[in-house]
């Protein structure tokens, strides 16, 4: 392993891991739902949308840090095709963990229940519907609701697989390779 290692800055490596802890939280909290009981659903469905919410928040963040700093470059000893993999996994993330969230807050506010029900960032304020889907015909409102929620679920499994890939990707450099690949992130 090199002694010199180019990392990530603080800001970069902890939006990282609290984006990463809280999309995996969330995905447990989706495949557990009624694991918990019919009393206990719509708690954790709530919870879900804020982590879902500061996700994006946390997203946005991440992307405008990405934009005034420029992360390290990919080691030299990368072959071509790891550059060019590595590079659209992490578009592709990026993309994802901006779709996943909108998906749901579109599925969500094209809820039959949204007018009544109202939704709140962990208990601590409302946050808005997306007012123009809100708004629509119930029958349009219930097909995109559908929709959406076919879209988020579909997003979910692509998010997955991109998850497993890039830390497949990891830890083949660092274990495999003998590179020091998970420092350039690591806390």
């Amino acid at each position: 392993m090199s002694a010199i290692v180019a990392r990530y800055s603080r800001t970069a490596i902890v939006l990282h891991w609290v984006i990463a802890l809280l999309i995996v939280a969330n995905v447990a909290l989706g495949l557990l739902f009624e694991s918990f009981g019919e009393d206990n659903v719509r708690p954790l469905i709530d919870a879900h949308k804020s982590i879902g919410i500061t996700v994006l928040g946390l997203a946005i963040m991440r992307l405008l840090w990405r934009a005034t700093h420029v992360p390290p470059a990919l080691p030299d000893h990368y072959k071509p095709w790891e550059k060019l993999a590595a590079k659209a996994a992490h578009l592709f993330l990026y993309v994802l963990i901006f779709a996943m969230p909108i998906s749901g807050w579109l599925h969500d506010s094209a809820w039959k229940a949204a007018p009544e029900i109202k939704m709140y960032w962990f208990g601590l304020f409302e946050w808005p519907r997306i007012g123009w889907i809100m708004n629509m015909d119930p029958a349009v409102k219930e097909s995109l609701h559908g929709l959406f929620g076919e879209v988020h679920e579909s997003l979910a499994l692509v998010l997955y697989l991109l998850v497993f890939l890039h830390l497949a990707g990891a830890l083949k450099h660092q274990f495999i390779d003998k590179h020091a690949e998970l420092q350039r992130m690591w806390p």
